[in-house]
């Protein structure tokens, strides 16, 4: 029963770790395939205990049993007739050597696909056959979970109370396994059990502490950081360069969708990069996983809104998508989540997906009073030709970088340049077409007013961007609607503090009221244009007044410093190991008991002796290096009761008949020593309950006795 004990106890020591890719998939995809590896294991154990012919080939039939478990629960659709095909062993090589890294540039939690998910029951099955082999040390048969489990805080470490009960988990696995495979006697257990439970329950009290006070304030490692999917390289047009060609065939459908709520607009591409020739698309790719978190920086309230996109042929890359999607069901693609661009896998041909996707709700004079969104990243202009700064510094009004400047620069566009109609458009987003733009034709596309308002706002340090894509006609909602070429769109985007990057239209050609080709807008659309219209004339706008400077406070010395964050877990730190190190003295001096019991003949007398005289000492007794059993009696008898005097005078009886009488020590002087011993014990339990806690907890006679130096 021991040993069945101790196999579960070692599967389940690698199976914990495993579940701890929860944050990564899911704990209800990780827990088949792992648990269906736990039995196969299990199986293949209890069958080589009952027939020992099989014992040698234990780890070859635990690892096919295993493999055929995770076929049929993550392969079932590769098999046939439920049987492995060449299909399998292609994806079971393929989850070995590139699921744990398509699982790396997957937002979380990644989808359960088994090509994601596979590398991880792999994992565990390679940790259970290995901890059951190494059962007979079972130091080592805790190696391989351990392994998996630094594998797992890898990926991404577990904080605050779930990280606590994870721990503790493991910890109690270990802790019995030891105990299971200790030597079979009640005491030998007994004390292993002790020396385990006690630093767990302790460990227990310093991990709540830390978790309260500190660790859940902290954001978790993950080694996604820097895991973006690496793209082939392809010739792709850039859709801002098509904003001419898609207006000169405005009756071509592209997509079409069906949505309960009003869109305000969809997006292809959003372009951050500007060399002063053209402008680049970010290229940092994740594959989208089941779902996709809010951004960290969005504070306001979100208001989820969903549709179903269907298109008979893509020919760009980029999928209709919208700024902070959520969802995304149908053919995986992959995401730029900074920007919400959806980059289609697979070639040119049709699609049908649907698309979940949060929008901040906020009103309108809280976004015109948002402060802009100083974290974001710098962007580069180029060679700015002469004349363009000063426009810049002019079409603000000399304002600070805020919202309302924003606003203020959208209005000196709208009102001083012109859109173009006809069948001669202007094309190109350079700084020679917009500098011819700017300064001299002031007529252009969405393209020209897009790209000018990004590049003044960059120069008067307000952080915008270029998204492309096609403003969402009218209809009523529920019904298909039809987005066609005439309604493709380029338009900035500044990043706002608390709401994320919010969409402008300086050429006024994003919606209109009813008309054909647009409706009234609603969501975030709605509270810009309401925040659009109650601004004041540019000459009545002042800058906000700037927040008070750690300067202006007059806390010179301690200013920025974070005291608490800083002291705060020191301070926690040394207290837990200062109660640590306390709590545990019982716990040593019980272990230093049982090994003195252990030895036999005249050395066990003198064990004996010396669990006595620790006894003694610790309640209050002097006893300098070189005391004599008697003289430690003598010295007893001033605070301690009788019975303990008669205890040490029994004592040194039996030490000078194992020391002194030539004849050596049997049984029975040595159990009548401990027999002396365990009477003093009982005599000094009888003392109040303050000299027994401290005795118990006096770390002084844990050392041996110190010789007394006289002074002349």
């Amino acid at each position: 029963m021991r040993s069945r004990l101790a196999v579960w106890c070692a599967l389940l020591a690698a199976a914990v770790p495993g579940l701890m890719f929860t944050p990564v998939f899911g704990f209800v995809p990780l827990l088949l395939p792992i648990a269906a590896v736990l039995v196969s294991c299990a199986l293949v154990a209890e069958l080589c205990a009952r027939l020992p012919v099989l014992r040698p080939w234990r780890p070859l039939l635990a690892v096919v049993l295993g493999l055929i478990a995770i076929v049929e629960t993550e392969l079932r659709d590769t098999t046939s007739a439920g049987l492995p095909t060449g299909e399998t062993l292609r994806a079971l090589v393929a989850g070995a050597s590139q699921s744990w890294q398509l699982t790396l540039q997957s937002t979380w939690p990644a989808r359960p696909d088994a090509e994601l998910l596979l590398f991880v029951p792999l994992a565990v099955l390679l940790a259970a056959v290995a901890a059951v082999e190494l059962l007979r040390w079972t130091p080592a048969a805790l190696v391989p979970g351990l392994a998996l489990l630094g594998l797992s805080q890898a990926y991404v470490a577990l904080t605050g109370p779930v990280a606590t009960a994870a721990g503790l988990a493991y910890a109690a696995l270990a802790a019995t396994l030891f105990v299971l495979r200790r030597p079979s006697s009640v005491s030998a257990r007994r004390v292993t059990a002790l020396a385990l439970v006690a630093p767990v329950l302790l460990g227990t009290a310093g991990a709540v502490l830390v978790t309260v006070f500190d660790q859940g304030n902290r954001p978790s490692l993950s080694a996604r950081t820097g895991r973006e999917v690496p793209l082939p390289p392809t010739r792709v047009v850039n859709p801002l360069d098509e904003v001419a060609a898609r207006l000169k065939r405005p009756e071509t459908p592209v997509f079409s969708y069906t949505s309960p709520d009003r869109v305000d607009r969809w997006r292809l591409a959003v372009l951050a990069e500007f060399d002063g020739a053209s402008w680049f698309p970010d290229d940092d790719y994740r594959r989208m996983g089941s779902r996709l978190d809010a951004a960290p920086g969005l504070t306001v309230p979100t208001t989820v809104h969903s549709a179903q996109v269907t298109a008979s042929t893509v020919d760009v890359p980029w999928l209709p998508s919208q700024a902070a999607p959520a969802e995304f069901t149908g053919t995986a693609p992959l995401i730029a989540p900074d920007s919400g661009m959806l980059l289609a896998q697979q070639p040119p041909g049709p699609v049908d997906y649907r698309l979940s996707w949060r929008e901040p709700d906020v009103d309108a004079r809280k976004l015109a009073d948002a402060p802009i969104d100083s974290t974001v990243p710098a962007h580069g202009l180029g060679a700015v030709p002469p004349g363009i700064g000063e426009l810049a510094r002019t079409a603000v009004g000399g304002l600070r970088p805020s919202f309302q400047a924003a606003f203020v620069l959208e209005r000196y566009l709208s009102t001083n340049y012109h859109v173009a109609t006809g069948p001669d458009l202007p094309t190109g987003s350079g700084w020679p077409q917009l500098g011819n733009f700017l300064l001299r034709t002031k007529r252009g596309t969405s393209e020209q007013f897009a790209a000018a308002y990004v590049a003044l706002a960059r120069i008067v340090g307000i952080p915008a961007r270029i998204a492309v894509g096609f403003r969402a006609p009218a209809g009523p909602p529920g019904a298909p609607v039809v987005v066609r070429d005439g309604d493709v769109l380029a338009w900035p985007e500044v990043a706002v503090a608390g709401i994320g990057w919010v969409p402008l239209d300086p050429s006024g050609t994003a919606a209109g009221p009813g008309g054909p080709r647009g409706a009234a807008p609603t969501g975030l659309a709605a509270a810009t244009a309401q925040a659009r219209a109650d601004l004041p004339p540019t000459k009545e706008l002042k800058d906000p007044q700037l927040p008070p400077s750690d300067e202006d406070s007059g806390d010179t010395g301690t200013a920025g410093f974070p005291f608490l964050r800083v002291l705060l877990p020191v301070l926690l730190g040394l207290v837990v190991l200062a109660v640590l190190g306390v709590a545990g003295l019982p716990v040593v001096k019980a272990v230093r008991r049982h090994r003195r019991r252990r030895r036999t003949g005249a050395a066990g007398v003198i064990a004996a002796w010396w669990e006595a005289r620790d006894l003694v000492r610790a309640h209050g007794v002097a006893c300098p290096a070189g005391t004599t059993v008697r003289e430690l009696s003598v010295a007893a008898s001033a605070t301690l009761d009788r019975t303990v005097v008669d205890g040490l005078v029994w004592l040194a009886a039996q030490v000078d008949i194992a020391l002194w009488s030539g004849t050596g020590a049997d049984g029975g002087t040595l159990s009548q020593a401990w027999a002396a011993v365990a009477a003093i014990r009982r005599s000094l339990a009888g003392r109040s309950r303050r000299e027994r806690v401290r005795a118990a907890f006096d770390p002084r006679c844990l050392f041996p006795p110190r010789e007394v130096v006289a002074v002349a």
